[in-house]
């Protein structure tokens, strides 16, 4: 028996890979599918199951892609009403995998068709649980992002309360709990950076697996501190539910290299947004006026989704030469599937083309502090509230950039901001949407908060934050 898991750091998220006597079961695989073919065939083996612990909304599965390339049977836990065809599963249902087996536990409240997948080795005995979003390490799933139900976020968390406390924490202490995501993802309040644990470790520390907890309890806690999830959480959960555009077609249309005429055409024709991938070092000192700015050596994924408000939207974009086709696939992670190719040459074939460039202006951390000190200055904290009420630079503003374009027309377009985040690159993408928008004198603060803070600069009392959402 193998058991491997496959960790995308940008989305924090985790699939995984079963194998046992040549069968494989895939679970929760990224839109990508053909490293894991790759890695069954390298083994001999055959794909006979991916698995699904739900319908994802933080991100587009690999499901429908992996079962048509492989013949494997798609699987869903009891109430699960999938577009396409696929096993649903009852609750307590048995799958052979080689001389392993897969129990199915009906697990809800994340989403009412949540499910828990438990591994019984060949001895009998139960050795993992792969629990999607019901159970992280430190922490579970939220209550709230359930698409299209009647039940209210307590509901749900009441749900959840009876599914860990019956079918989870019943299991032996040495059982391995291997979550779908750790730190970072928006699925879980404030999940640990640890990606594995025994359920042992989390009944002790996990605060939502107290033995002395009341169910009202636990839904008091799990429900504070939420915020307004994502807005492409729902969206992405209904591709996943009703079904998508394979990702062979999704990448031939969008690795597409353009000379400048044609870019501009269909920049033009199709209304596309120009998305800036390239180092923000690159991207301050010369871009494409009116170009959003997402770098791609970061959470670029989540923050295309979290900003670009329609998945439809058409997408031309610049990055760094042999890059272009992780661009196309993480922007479809995220169900952004019309890439209509990029700027071929990059902005060097803009320069030589005539055309006008844009630039960004900066400031060190200390001319900051130097200058703040002496005057009045409009400063933009573009971190998550949370951050914010930790800590933060006393008389700044806290604009969140996940919420940027709710909250422009608070701003003035003929004022002067500062802006920064945490470290660095938040600010860039909150500058390049604020100077596409009008805005004139808007200065990025380099290195973000944990440089300003090194400085004397008067800042609030730390308190530890209390969710990361």
């Amino acid at each position: 028996m193998k058991v491997e898991q496959l960790y995308t750091g940008c989305l924090a998220e985790a699939a995984y890979y079963i194998e046992s006597d040549g069968e494989v079961a895939i679970i929760d695989p990224l839109r990508e599918v053909e490293p894991y073919i790759q890695k069954a065939e390298e083994n001999g083996a055959k794909i006979k199951y991916v698995l699904e612990t739900h319908f994802h909304a933080d991100f587009v599965s690999g499901h429908i892609d992996l079962a048509k390339k492989t013949g494997a049977s798609i699987v869903y836990g009891p109430t699960a009403q999938p577009g396409f065809e696929a096993h649903v599963a009852t609750d307590g249902e048995i799958l052979q995998l080689g001389r392993v087996k897969i129990k199915v536990l009906h697990t809800p409240g994340h989403t009412m068709e949540s499910s828990t997948f438990l591994l019984v080795n060949e001895e009998g005995e139960e050795v993992a649980i792969f629990t999607g979003d019901t159970l992280f390490i430190g922490d579970v799933g939220r209550p709230d992002l359930a698409v299209k139900t009647d039940l209210t976020r307590e509901d749900l968390a009441g749900y959840l309360f009876d599914s860990l406390r019956n079918k989870i924490m019943t299991l032996p202490d040495e059982v391995i709990v291997y979550p779908g995501h750790g730190a970072g993802s928006a699925c879980g309040k404030n999940m640990s950076k640890e990606t594995t644990d025994t359920l042992g470790n989390q009944k002790e520390f996990n605060y939502a697996l107290r033995a002395d907890m009341s169910k009202e309890e636990f839904i008091g806690e799990v429900t504070k501190g939420l915020v307004q999830p994502p807005q492409y959480f729902p969206k992405n959960a209904v591709m996943n539910k009703q079904g998508y555009e394979s990702i062979d077609e999704v990448l031939q249309r969008g690795v597409i290299g353009l000379e400048l005429k044609e870019f501009e055409d269909v920049v033009a024709r199709d209304k596309a947004l120009i998305l800036d991938t390239r180092p923000k070092e690159d991207f301050v000192k010369g871009f494409i006026p009116g170009s959003l700015w997402v770098g791609i050596d970061d959470n670029f994924a989540p923050w295309v989704g979290a900003l670009i408000k329609d998945l439809n939207q058409p997408i031309v974009f610049l990055s760094l030469p042999g890059r272009e086709e992780e661009v196309v696939t993480r922007l479809s992670r995220v169900g952004y599937d019309h890439a209509l190719g990029f700027l071929d040459g990059g902005i060097a074939s803009w320069i030589g083309g005539g055309k006008e460039v844009a630039t960004v202006q900066e400031i060190g951390p200390h001319d900051f502090t130097n200058i703040y000190d002496t005057e009045v200055l409009d400063v933009l904290d573009v971190r998550k509230e949370s951050e914010f009420e930790s800590q933060h630079i006393k008389g700044a503003k806290n604009f969140p950039l996940d919420f940027i374009y709710d909250n422009l027309d608070q701003l003035d377009k003929d004022g002067e901001y500062y802006v920064h985040c945490q470290g660095g690159y938040r600010s860039v993408i909150a500058t390049s949407i604020l100077l596409a928008a009008g805005f004139k004198e808007v200065i990025n603060i380099q290195g973000g908060f944990n440089e300003i803070k090194k400085s004397c600069i008067k800042v609030t009392a730390y308190h530890a934050p209390e969710t990361m959402l």
